[in-house]
C-alpha cells in the first residue's frame, strides 16, 4: 500500500513536471544568486539574472540563502542549467514530505489516519504541482513537516535520552532549514519551541525540557548570527533575515504604492495585473476593480496618476507620494473597509481561490464565455480544496493531542497575511502539510493518548 501511494504521488509530480514547468518570477533570481555564489565567489546579483553570466555583479540581500544553496548544489552536481534535474529531486524530496504527513497522522490517529494522509498527501496536485517550479515551496514543505515530526518523536513518552537528543537537533536543524528557505518559516519554530518546554517538562521534567529548548534556540542563533554578521559587513544593517519587501537597503520600499495597493488589491488577479506591474510595465487602468475608486473624482486623479506612472514605467518618489496621499484619502474615508475588510478578503482569496496560478489557467477564470473548460476547471479545482479544507476541520474537530500546535500555526500564519497588500495562494500552502493530516486524521480513531502509544515509526 505504501508503495503503491508512492508510486501514483510520484507519477502525478512527474507529469506536473513534464506538462507545467515553471522557472519564472522567483525563479531566474533565485538561480542567479546560486550561480554567482557556486561559480563566482559573491552572493549577489548579475545586471542580466536570464544570461547566466556575472555581469555588472553586486551583492544581494533581497533572499535568504537557503533555496540559492540547493540550487547551487545542484547546478554542481548535474550543471548549471539542469532545471529538470533540480525538480526531479524536488519531486523525491516530496514524496518524502507524504511520509512525514502519514507519520504524523499516525502517531496522533493511529494507522487509518494514516493510510488516508498518505493517499491525499500522495495525490493532492496543490502541493505536487510546485515540485515542477523553481520555487522554495517543494523544500519548506518538507521542513515545516519534519519539523512537527521531529517534535513529536521528541515528546514520545517512550524515548529514551539519547534519541530524544537526536530528534532536538533535528528538529532544531529543521526550522533553520525552513526560515533559512523563507522568512516566514520562522513560525514553525515560534510555535514549536514554546511546545518543547510546555510539553516536554510533562515527560522529561521541567530541567531536562529546558535543556532541549536552549539547545534549539541555539543552534538556530548560530547560521541568522552569521547572516546578520555578513548582511551589516556588506550593507551596514541589521537584517538577520530578509527584508519584509525584497528590496536592497539602497532601495526604496514604494510605500505610497504599497498603501494604496492595499485599498485596491483583495485577489490574485489584482496582483498580477496591478501590484507586480510596478517599476515593470504598464498598469492598465481598465484592469482596476471597481472598489479602486470612491467618486468620480478620486476615478480621474486615479487615471491620471496611473498615466503619469506609464509615461516613465518607475514609481518615482513624487509618483509614489502621490499614490501614498491617494491611499491616505481613501483610508480616511472607509478606515474599516480598508483597514479591516480588505486584509480578510485577501485572506479568503489565498485560502480558497483556485490554485492555478502554476497552470496554464486564465487569471480571470471566471469569465465563462471566454474559456469554458478553464472556467469548470478552475471551479472544479476550489471545490476540491474546499474538501479538503473541510476534511481537516472534521479531523481537528476529533482533538487529537498536540493540535493547539497546529491550530496555533495556522492561525499565526493567518495574522501574518493579514499584513499582505497583494495575495497569493501559494502563501498558505505552507499550512497543507497539517491540513492532509488532519484531513486523515477525520478517517482515523484519535486519542489523547495516541502519540505516546503509537509505533515509533512513520
Amino acid at each position: 500500500m505504501i508503495f503503491l501511494a508512492l508510486l501514483a504521488g510520484f507519477l502525478l509530480r512527474i507529469w506536473f513536471v513534464l506538462q507545467f514547468p515553471l522557472n519564472a518570477g522567483d525563479g531566474p533570481v533565485y538561480s542567479d544568486i546560486a550561480r554567482n555564489w557556486f561559480f563566482h565567489g559573491i552572493y549577489g546579483l548579475s545586471a542580466d539574472p536570464n544570461s547566466g553570466l556575472a555581469i555588472g555583479l553586486h551583492p544581494t540581500i533581497i533572499r535568504l540563502p537557503g533555496y540559492p544553496l540547493f540550487l547551487g548544489l545542484c547546478f554542481t552536481i548535474f550543471g548549471s542549467t539542469n532545471y529538470q534535474a533540480i525538480m526531479l529531486a524536488q519531486v523525491v524530496l516530496d514524496l518524502f514530505t507524504c511520509l512525514l504527513i502519514a507519520g504524523i497522522a499516525r502517531r496522533l490517529c493511529g494507522d487509518r489516519a494514516a493510510w488516508w494522509a498518505l493517499w491525499l498527501a500522495a495525490l493532492c496536485p496543490f502541493t505536487a504541482v510546485y515540485t515542477a517550479a523553481i520555487l522554495t515551496e517543494t523544500l519548506e514543505l518538507f521542513f515545516t513537516t519534519a519539523a512537527f515530526y521531529c517534535f513529536l518523536r521528541l515528546v514520545d513518552s517512550t524515548a529514551s535520552a539519547s534519541p530524544r537528543w537526536r530528534w532536538t537537533v533535528l528538529l532544531a536543524l529543521s526550522a533553520i532549514a525552513s526560515t533559512l528557505l523563507r522568512p516566514d518559516g520562522a513560525l514553525i519554530g515560534v510555535v514549536l519551541y514554546p511546545a518543547i518546554f510546555l510539553y516536554g517538562r510533562k515527560i522529561l521534567g521541567s530541567r531536562s525540557s529546558l535543556r532541549h529548548l536552549t539547545a534549539c534556540m541555539a543552534l538556530t542563533a548560530l547560521p541568522f548570527s552569521v547572516w546578520a554578521i555578513r548582511n551589516w559587513h556588506v550593507f551596514h544593517v541589521f537584517q538577520p533575515l530578509a527584508p519584509r519587501y525584497a528590496n536592497e537597503p539602497t532601495k526604496s520600499t514604494n510605500p505610497g504604492f504599497n498603501r494604496w495597493t492595499a485599498t485596491v488589491c483583495a485577489d490574485f488577479a489584482c496582483t498580477a495585473e496591478v501590484y507586480w506591474k510596478s517599476n515593470s510595465g504598464p498598469i492598465h487602468f481598465s484592469k482596476l476593480p471597481s472598489r479602486a475608486f470612491d467618486s468620480p473624482l478620486q476615478r480621474q486623479q486615479t487615471r491620471q496618476l496611473i498615466h503619469n506612472y506609464n509615461q516613465v514605467l518607475t514609481l518615482t518618489p513624487s509618483i509614489d507620494a502621490r499614490f501614498g496621499q491617494l491611499a491616505q484619502e481613501r483610508l480616511h474615508t472607509h478606515p474599516i473597509e480598508y483597514r479591516i475588510g480588505m486584509p480578510i478578503l485577501r485572506l479568503a482569496d489565498m485560502w480558497f481561490r483556485p490554485r492555478t496560478a502554476t497552470l496554464p489557467i486564465a487569471l480571470r477564470w471566471w469569465q465563462y464565455r471566454q474559456h469554458p473548460g478553464q472556467t469548470l476547471f478552475a471551479y472544479a479545482y476550489a471545490a476540491l480544496n474546499f474538501i479538503l479544507l473541510l476534511a481537516a476541520v472534521f479531523g481537528l474537530m476529533k482533538r487529537p493531542q498536540y493540535s493547539w500546535i497546529i491550530v496555533a500555526f495556522v492561525l499565526l500564519r493567518c495574522a501574518l497575511l493579514l499584513t499582505i497588500e497583494a495575495p497569493e495562494t501559494r502563501y498558505t500552502i505552507e499550512c497543507f502539510p497539517f491540513i492532509l493530516a488532519l484531513a486523515g486524521m477525520a478517517f482515523g480513531k484519535c486519542s489523547t493518548s495516541q502519540s505516546a502509544s503509537s509505533p515509533a515509526q512513520p
